[in-house]
């Protein structure tokens, strides 16, 4: 029957559609970026400060 033809299309488009879309926001909430290391991270020191009151 050729006449249900374009409903099994658009069935297809959408499932792919769907299945795209769930991909990509799985993806985009996935990534982590990481922060790079700085080297001048270990050559920074902090000072304790004792406060007297």
């Amino acid at each position: 029957m050729p006449q249900m033809a374009p409903i099994n299309w658009l069935s297809l488009f959408l499932l792919f559609l769907i299945i795209f879309m769930l991909f990509n926001v799985l993806n985009y909430f996935h990534y982590s970026p990481q922060m790079p290391k700085s080297e001048f991270s270990d050559k920074i020191t902090t000072k304790s400060m004792n406060w007297k009151w």
